[in-house]
């Protein structure tokens, strides 16, 4: 992967797909498991893997449950910031990084406004569980390799200057 900039505005739709997907992917994947999971139910994978519907009113790793409102201000921040971000020239790995931060803060974000009974208000779902890690979803799991991306990116960049 380039770590040049890119300044072929083509090469910005790839953010922008990355990010729909990633939307689409966690919706339809959330979506699934309120149907499958509900009533307790656990669906054993594989060694510890399985999927097991939980509710976050937090943040990451459940903690600072009660502040979700602020939480989702503050995502709603960090996106546009990043959106920002790519009207400047950035690398492949940046774009890749971004589109994947972006598209799962969204997913998260689309929970806090759809699933409560007031302005983001609502929890995030989660079901992904390892057992030996907090349970998690597909806009975390987009959330953490964009920002691997990102810092892988940032210290490539770095040792090229």
């Amino acid at each position: 992967m380039t770590v040049a900039p890119v300044r072929s505005s083509a090469s910005k739709w790839l953010a922008y797909v990355l990010i729909g997907a990633v939307i689409a992917f966690d919706q339809l994947t959330k979506h699934w498991s309120l149907n499958a999971l509900n009533a307790g139910k656990t669906i054993k994978i594989f060694w510890t893997l399985q999927l097991n519907l939980v509710f976050n009113s937090g943040m990451a790793f459940s903690q600072g449950r009660g502040i979700g409102r602020l939480i989702g201000v503050l995502a709603i921040a960090v996106v546009i910031g990043l959106l920002m971000s790519l009207r400047k020239p950035m690398s492949l790995v940046a774009i890749i990084g971004t589109g994947l931060l972006v598209g799962g803060a969204c997913g998260n974000i689309l929970d806090r406004i759809f699933r409560g009974n007031g302005w983001m208000s609502g929890a995030v779902v989660d079901f992904i569980d390892l057992q030996w890690f907090p349970v998690f979803n597909v806009a975390d799991s987009a959330v953490t390799i964009g920002a691997g991306f990102l810092i892988f990116g940032a210290f490539i960049a770095r040792s090229r200057s």
